[in-house]
């Protein structure tokens, strides 16, 4: 299926290997960037094994029937690959870019480690070893901590979920248990590609289809979605700090509804540069704390808006109030001015960092996971450019914070 429009041609389809793929062609890029999302993370580990996405994420390209990793890293090198991969909540990505005339090899290279992995036994204890040391790491990240005990207070037990597991499932993850979660879940009905750059979308489907002919069950799977358990509630975690680490959280949309994109407008004002609100107002001008931001997340079927700060502890009401207070204040004196600079922030943004070969590709594989379908850019930014004052504050008025999970750790819990 094609679909052409003023700025861009998109090709998307199903393979008869089960593969669903999406192709950007980009004939005057030197490169070709893919994105693999194989449809299944963090929210399929067994309860009693969390962190298991993580360690066969790790260790699922240190060895195939082929080659071990040593040779599969040199055969990577030997094409100028450039790649990388992480464990999600919903999915289990791997990335790569290469010039045109490699592409082939890195598909059949992914392939090869996709669809023949030996996981070592070394390889996994070196990798459960590391994981143990980053969760002693953790403890020394107050950020990253407090953002651990907000997404479990905010998503619930399955999508609240940490990319490390916990320290106590860590050791009953083994060699069979890694295998049985590859046998189950990676299969070409469960895997999306995303490809951006100078390469024909024919090429791209004959290389997948290919190489991952006979790769387990064809039927779609994978697209299904956990519910997020939201809890509104404050929670507090003692620990000795120099900082009080704050993070505020409520219910907001999911990429597919029709004010998403007043959503992102709402975040881009809060906290889409240096003359966004939270910037200017509690840290430039206030002086309350050391790092401020928003931000929301979508996993699949939710929307959350998140705030952050770290203060000191005798400003951790005052900083809680504010931030609050930085929101109502939308829907009180938002005037044309402001929502033009953030839209211009936003699409300038867009038009800059966000058309690089790689954050195209990216861009590609998120419509594919999130609305089923390519959307151009063009499409998305006029649905921005449409967001009104009152549309603003319509959402504002839809989503009120009178139902907030709020996390603060450090030495002092707030008072109100």
């Amino acid at each position: 299926m094609q679909t052409t429009t003023a700025d861009a041609v998109y090709h998307h389809d199903t393979l008869p290997c089960g593969i669903e793929y999406a192709v950007r062609p980009l004939p005057g890029r030197h490169v070709v960037s893919m994105e693999i999302r194989v449809l299944a993370g963090m929210s399929e580990e067994p309860p009693d094994r969390l962190g298991l996405a993580h360690i066969l994420e790790d260790t699922i390209t240190k060895g195939t029937e082929r080659r071990d990793a040593r040779a599969l890293s040199d055969a990577f090198d030997a094409i100028g690959a450039s790649r990388g991969g992480g464990a999600g909540l919903e999915t289990t990505t791997f990335t790569c870019t290469v010039l045109p005339e490699f592409f082939q090899q890195a598909v059949a290279l992914h392939a090869e480690f996709l669809r023949t992995p030996t996981f070592p036994q070394d390889m996994l204890d070196v990798a459960i070893e590391l994981t143990r040391q980053e969760h002693l790491a953790l403890q020394d990240d107050a950020q990253e901590l407090a953002d651990k005990y907000l997404s479990r207070q905010v998503y619930g037990p399955v999508l609240g979920r940490h990319t490390l597991g916990e320290p106590e499932t860590i050791g009953n993850i083994t060699r069979g248990a890694v295998v049985g979660q590859w046998e189950k879940f990676f299969a070409a009905g469960r895997v999306q590609v995303s490809v951006a750059g100078a390469v024909e979308p024919a090429r791209v489907a004959a290389a997948l289809e290919r190489e991952f002919a006979g790769f387990g069950a064809a039927a779609r799977a994978g697209r299904e979605h956990y519910r997020a358990e939201f809890s509104a509630r404050t929670t507090h975690y003692d620990k000795q700090l120099e900082q009080e680490q704050i993070g505020i959280a409520f219910p907001g949309v999911y990429v597919t509804a029709a004010d998403y994109p007043t959503q992102r407008v709402v975040i881009g004002i809060l906290a889409g540069g240096m003359s966004a609100r939270l910037f200017t107002e509690v840290r430039e001008k206030q002086g309350l704390v050391y790092w401020v931001s928003a931000w929301q997340e979508t996993p699949r079927g939710a929307g959350m808006i998140f705030l952050g700060a770290s203060t000191t502890p005798e400003r951790c009401d005052r900083t809680h109030h504010t931030l609050l207070r930085e929101i109502d204040r939308l829907t009180e004196d938002l005037d044309q001015e402001e929502l033009e600079r953030t839209l211009a922030g936003i699409e300038a943004s867009t038009r800059t960092r966000g058309y690089t070969t790689r954050a195209l590709c990216a861009e590609l594989a998120d419509d594919l996971f999130h609305r089923g379908r390519p959307m151009p850019t063009d499409e998305k930014l006029a649905l921005l450019r449409a967001v009104t004052i009152d549309d603003v504050k319509a959402f504002l008025a839809a989503h009120p914070r009178d139902r907030l999970s709020v996390v603060t750790l450090g030495p002092k819990a707030l008072s109100e």
